[in-house]
């Protein structure tokens, strides 16, 4: 390890998190701060909901939030965005592979264009991110953590192309875990049902779908975004004898 690199250690620890402005994503990035990370927020569309976010982490605590604006479909922009990362923060202690395009696609209608959408954020943007940041990872002994989905196990018709994007990232975060050790760990948190869709375009047969869901997790409730984002920190952070292991996160849905 350089003699910069040893230096970069005595800082505070640094977390990348995609798709960070909303959601899961923003409740993680709030509790990596909380803790004393400093956040890198990453996001696409949502600049202002990113910014906001920023703004109030540091707030709290100055120089501790920053907003890195990539699309992760994009291959340019993806080695843009690891370049920015690696050259303005010298220090890189998490990487959590957050960001998602969730949407249906019907094996009737489903296009390629859909295909690439779908596996770009949840598959591609995740390896050549690890690739490119892997290096810096090392030197701290850090830790990666991806978002998964418990459906990739059970299957969702109508969402074919999206449940194999999940199932190749929860295939990479095995094999990851045995290349990059035992400098890195890599770990996957697989959500249950946690927050309903945005938008229903029929809010009855939303309803009646939403009632059902419940009716088969034992917990009885949907989970939180907390739920996830203290998970993703305990096995970023505490689980230092954990790799290559996919934690459900689901209140027992999984158990039928």
């Amino acid at each position: 390890m350089s003699d910069i690199s040893r230096d970069c250690l005595t800082e505070e620890r640094v977390v990348l998190i995609t798709g960070a402005a909303r959601r899961i994503g923003a409740r993680t990035a709030e509790i990596f701060h909380q803790q004393g990370y400093r956040v890198l927020i990453h996001c696409h569309h949502s600049l202002s909901d990113a910014e906001t976010l920023a703004h109030t982490l540091n707030t709290a605590r100055s120089n501790s939030a920053f907003v890195l604006q990539a699309d992760l479909n994009c291959a340019e922009a993806i080695h843009a965005l690891a370049a920015s990362v690696l050259s303005q923060h010298p220090r890189l202690d998490v990487l959590v592979n957050n960001a998602s395009s969730f949407y249906a696609t019907p094996l009737a209608s489903v296009s390629e264009q859909q295909w690439l959408d779908l596996m770009g954020s949840n598959a591609h943007a995740p390896l050549f991110l690890c690739q490119a940041l892997a290096p810096r990872l090392r030197d701290s002994q850090g830790s990666i953590v991806n978002l998964t989905d418990m459906n990739i196990n059970r299957g969702m018709a109508g969402f074919s192309a999206y449940t194999m994007a999940k199932a190749a990232l929860q295939a990479m975060t095995r094999s990851l875990a045995r290349e990059l050790a035992p400098q890195v760990r890599v770990n996957a948190v697989s959500p249950g049902a946690i927050l309903w869709p945005e938008h229903a375009s029929d809010p009855i047969i939303h309803a009646k779908e939403q009632a059902a869901i419940l009716a088969g997790i034992p917990m009885a409730r949907l989970g939180t975004p907390d739920d996830i984002a203290q998970t993703v920190f305990f096995l970023a952070h505490h689980a230092h004898y954990v790799t290559g292991q996919t934690w459900r996160v689901d209140g027992g849905r999984g158990l039928s």
